[in-house]
């Protein structure tokens, strides 16, 4: 008599294999995972912060996620990287080599003093032709603690739940199976995938005061259940940058993709795919040059169709990665929608715009704010000519300072100091240098943009 194992008793004799061999498969694995350390210099402090990374090759190079670095702050104000091997006290100093647009990932390297120590997840990568993880699939991967508890490792498993398309090829497992950043293993021990950012997880919350219960989002950032899967993540280990700013930077200046409503796509019988409203095409850009108009909708791109994506806003994920995966230079054909009409277009990517990270700033103790350069998406932000980059932005506003006290907001324009027009950084960081060293200088005057008001600014200096 045959007997025949049903897929949750399946799920349970792989678990019990994977738990008799898990402690040989991780004392090799644990090597592949760091901590990494750095200090944000603002104006006003210097602040430390961690997150989790993977070695990937024998270099020492080291893969962060995305959301480890904010995007705000600019390269030059983070520094003092240090490499902690789990279980270690002393951290390594270590390199930033730059942020990468196509992956979202952070790259940095460890100092040859620990490369012995370190172990490339890529040695774990399965040989030959395995396939993706599949549902219900045992897996495991690796977590740590805080620096108070000396980045400790530990082991979460789980099962795979689901498969899909954000537009990478995401698992998510039925509960949290690494820390975002960390990879993840299958039962024999090959690399699988690597932790994404969290997902939040919807509860409900009952009190006595209330009769129904009101939802929760909990997100735990420590840990995730939904991983990118490898086959995805190996291609794209060598996406080194060349500099800390990521150049080079693809750019086609369709601003504000959106994805095509649901009720346009059943009218337009276009159910089978997804497409990308253009909602404005920039001044000056590949997309202009090559007649791409506002409202057309991008259904192809290099003669493919858009996959279908849901949920829908995928689809702008996807598009945006497509551009990043190329560089300056390199032509892309569209596949658009406008009106009733199909138009194919061809642009030439270029080199994107000086971004706000890459701008140069000052600050200003006696004025108490930080002057930035005024750069091209600052003009498109508000809707001025991309051609005039004049002014300087108001990064930083000190609390309590003369400019707060005067009513300076970050974000402000700053067109005119004392009567005169600011042709451009240099010109502006002068002219406040001169102001700020002057002691008898009593005021100085600002006229200021702020959204479509225009208004002068009596900052008192003493």
């Amino acid at each position: 008599m045959k007997r025949f194992l049903l897929p949750w008793a399946l799920c349970a004799l792989a678990a019990r294999s994977l738990a008799a061999d898990l402690p040989t498969l991780w004392a090799e694995r644990v090597k592949c995972v760091v901590a990494v350390e750095y200090l944000t210099e603002t104006e006003l402090e210097r602040r430390p912060t961690v997150a989790f990374g993977t070695v990937v090759d024998s270099q020492g190079t080291i893969i962060l996620p995305s959301a480890a670095i904010d995007l705000r702050i600019s390269p030059r104000q983070i520094r003092d990287f240090k490499v902690f091997i789990p279980g270690d006290t002393e951290g390594t100093p270590a390199e930033y080599l730059g942020r990468d647009a196509y992956t979202g990932w952070h790259f940095v390297r460890a100092s040859a003093a620990i490369l012995k120590r370190l172990v490339p997840v890529t040695r774990f990568a399965a040989q030959g032709v395995r396939g993706a993880p599949q549902i219900a699939d045992p897996v495991w991967g690796i977590g740590l603690r805080n620096k108070d508890e000396d980045f400790t490792p530990y082991v979460l498993q789980s099962h795979v739940a689901l498969i899909q398309m954000l537009p990478q090829r995401t698992a998510i497992a039925q509960q949290e199976v690494a820390g975002p950043g960390l990879p993840v293993f299958d039962a024999s021990g090959d690399f699988v995938g690597i932790g994404a950012s969290s997902f939040g997880q919807t509860f409900l919350e009952f009190s006595g005061s209330e009769r129904g219960g009101a939802p929760v989002v909990l997100v735990n950032l420590e840990e995730s259940s939904a991983f990118l899967v490898a086959d995805d993540v190996l291609p794209n280990l060598g996406r080194v940058p060349s500099n800390v700013f990521g150049r080079p930077l693809a750019w086609l200046g369709a601003y504000g993709l959106e994805p095509m409503d649901h009720e346009v796509a059943q009218f337009l019988k276009l159910e089978s795919q997804s497409g990308a409203v253009v909602s404005e095409v920039l001044e000056g850009s590949p997309a202009e040059k090559a007649g791409l108009k506002a409202h057309d909708i991008i259904l192809g791109v290099d003669g493919k169709a858009l996959p279908r994506f849901r949920p829908d806003r995928v689809v702008v994920d996807y598009v945006e990665r497509l551009i990043a995966a190329r560089a300056p230079g390199d032509a892309m054909r569209l596949s658009v929608l406008r009106g009733a009409a199909r138009v194919e277009i061809t642009a030439t990517l270029a080199e994107e715009p000086r971004l706000v990270r890459e701008a140069d700033r000052k600050y200003f103790e006696r004025i108490g704010f930080t002057a930035r350069e005024f750069v091209y998406g600052d003009a498109i932000a508000r809707h001025a000519p991309a051609a005039a980059l004049t002014g300087v932005v108001a990064h930083l506003v000190k609390p309590n300072s003369p400019a707060d006290i005067a009513g300076l907001r970050p974000d402000d324009w700053i067109k005119e100091i004392d009567g005169t027009e600011i042709p451009d950084f240099a010109t502006a960081a002068s002219r406040l240098l001169v102001i700020e060293k002057d002691p008898l200088r009593s005021e100085t005057v600002f006229l200021v943009g702020r959204g479509s008001d225009t208004a002068v600014l009596r900052i008192k200096l003493r």
